[in-house]
């Protein structure tokens, strides 16, 4: 089992960073990993929209099909793979915190089978680390503007 949580403090306000993340196709923007993302349904995003993520993660390009299966605007997003090489759940909580700034909060959780669940005590560690950049490159972005 592969479960790791990261989190930052953003100094924009919860609907601004809320926003950002949310999109999907702002995830270029800011994941390092990922180089494209193309609707499978119809935006907005909503409960049961399809995105396809392509990501480049160990040398090797994945493609992944996330269904959107909670969304509670400005407060929590929830995806799931519906298709892809290892099953994970990504989550996304904003709270405020303090004054126009913003805590976010990165999941991923997913259970690796077969070769795959020994390459999850290696793949945590590497996660955590990319999810840390990943924040640190969302928080640079909108504390820029």
């Amino acid at each position: 089992m592969v479960d790791v949580v990261v989190e930052t403090e953003i100094r924009r306000s919860r609907g601004v960073v809320a926003a950002f993340a949310a999109d999907p196709e702002n995830a270029p923007a800011w994941y390092a990993n990922i180089k494209a993302v193309s609707w499978e349904s119809s935006p907005p995003l909503a409960v049961g929209s399809k995105v396809a993520f392509r990501a480049q993660f160990l040398g090797k390009t994945l493609e992944y099909l996330y269904e959107f299966t909670e969304l509670d605007p400005g407060r929590k997003v929830v995806m799931r793979t519906a298709q892809g090489p290892f099953p994970m759940q990504t989550t996304y909580t904003w709270s405020d915190s303090g004054s126009d700034a913003t805590r976010m909060t990165l999941r991923n959780t997913g259970k690796p089978a077969g070769f795959s669940a020994v390459a999850g005590l290696v793949m945590a560690p590497m996660t955590r680390r990319a999810m840390r950049k990943d924040l640190a490159k969302l928080k640079s972005l909108l504390e820029a503007d």
